[in-house]
């Protein structure tokens, strides 16, 4: 189950960058894009995300992904389509083989979203 060890580079990528802030946010979501040809099954990023931010920084924090479809693009036929997972990956119209794939191959952070410590919020509202 790669899910797990790509959950682990997650998690130090998300740990990296929140200790490089003055302030540490609460972290409350983090947005993943999830291309559908990364092999990466959404279920299990989601199992593995909630099973290694128990006891850190990101306990309770929302993992959302948004999958992004397979599109391939036919030189021949000049057109994109959508090939069908595990079965058919050429042209659905000329059979010519799967050579340019337009999106389905995404596996990043899109954003995190975030509240401000208190302590900020409260030097504001005494100011």
């Amino acid at each position: 189950m790669h899910e797990t060890d790509m959950t682990k580079a997650l998690l130090m990528t998300v740990e990296e960058w929140w200790e490089s802030q003055p302030n540490r946010p609460d972290i409350e979501r983090i947005h993943l894009i999830v291309g559908q040809f990364t092999c990466v099954e959404p279920a299990g990023l989601q199992f593995a995300f909630e099973v290694q931010t128990r006891n850190t920084f990101l306990e309770g924090a929302e993992l959302v992904i948004r999958e992004i479809p397979l599109i391939a693009f036919c030189h021949t036929c000049q057109d994109e389509y959508q090939p069908v997972l595990g079965l058919r990956y050429a042209c659905p119209t000329c059979r010519s083989p799967m050579d340019d794939i337009r999106s389905g191959r995404e596996l990043k952070i899109d954003r995190i979203e975030y509240a401000q410590p208190a302590s900020t919020l409260d030097k504001e509202l005494v100011s």
